[in-house]
């Protein structure tokens, strides 16, 4: 009975460890627009996300500044067939709602800033825009 909680406990913590690592990749994209994320707006250019628990770095490469802002995290019914950026277009303003990483069902969700939401209650139509990225370690 002991080994056997053991042989558990283990494959809980690897099982842990190679959640906690899959998230901790780094993703790079060139957004070719201006951006939203929270009560913060970007310029288009080249960006480096990288998320850490809860919390996610976005780095503007060109600017090397770094901004944190909360995610929570999301689940995909199957893997990722890309690594990519997914933008809630409203109101002609654009705003970072999801990361996925290749080859992973879970990603990282950006809550709604309160402009999206004030559009989204006047009913401005909004389309999903998708950006392609890397990941590296």
């Amino acid at each position: 009975m002991k080994n056997l909680r053991s042989i558990l406990a283990a494959l809980a913590v690897l099982l842990m460890a190679t959640a906690a690592h899959a998230q901790q990749r780094t993703v790079s994209a060139t957004v070719p627009f201006n951006f939203v994320v929270g009560n913060r707006s970007y310029p288009a250019g080249d960006y480096l996300f990288r998320n850490s628990r809860n919390v996610l770095m976005i780095t503007n490469a060109e600017q090397a500044k770094t901004d944190i802002t909360l995610s929570n995290a999301c689940q995909a019914v199957t893997p990722s067939a890309d690594t990519k950026l997914v933008f809630d277009s409203m109101g002609g303003s654009y705003f970072l709602r999801q990361i996925w990483i290749e080859g992973y069902s879970s990603g990282r969700a950006l809550p709604r800033s309160r402009t999206e939401v004030r559009l989204a209650q006047n009913h401005e139509k909004q389309e999903s825009v998708i950006v392609a990225a890397n990941t590296f370690r």
